[in-house]
């Protein structure tokens, strides 16, 4: 692969879901469809929207380690990111991500209390395509 970032960006912007997983109390993976994270920097740093009252956040807040996954079916190929989930209830980070139609899932607004961000940073990641793995650091 000549341009991860590039390439492996391309692959994440087109999609229209993501998976997340976290480690649950008893060490196993939970996965988790979701939206598309709504920023990124990268393909090191990732946002996404979430209640503060779901089961991920109450993993994420008791065990960090965190993969998301992006899957593009046409074309059979994947990324896999692995690294740490941060749950961020500060207002900057709940502003920069906001969306107005946001509402019909926190209808208090931006500062509805079951509104959290949750940030992800990849440490490494492998990517498939052409029926051949590639693992790379980030």
């Amino acid at each position: 692969m000549r341009d991860k970032v590039k390439t492996i960006g391309n692959l994440i912007d087109k999609q229209s879901v993501s998976f997340i997983s976290s480690v649950d109390e008893k060490g196993f993976p939970n996965t988790k469809a979701m939206l598309p994270p709504r920023k990124r920097e990268g393909i090191k740093v990732f946002y996404f929207t979430t209640n503060t009252s779901s089961m991920r956040v109450e993993q994420y807040r008791k065990n960090d380690k965190a993969c998301i996954y992006f899957c593009d079916k046409r074309f059979f190929r994947g990324v896999m990111l692995i690294g740490k989930m941060e749950v961020l209830e500060d207002a900057v980070s709940k502003e920069m991500i906001w969306q107005e139609n946001d509402t019909m899932y926190y209808p208090q607004g931006v500062n509805d209390p079951d509104y959290c961000v949750l940030r992800f940073t990849a440490e490494s990641g492998r990517f498939y395509s052409n029926f051949s793995s590639e693992t790379f650091e980030i």
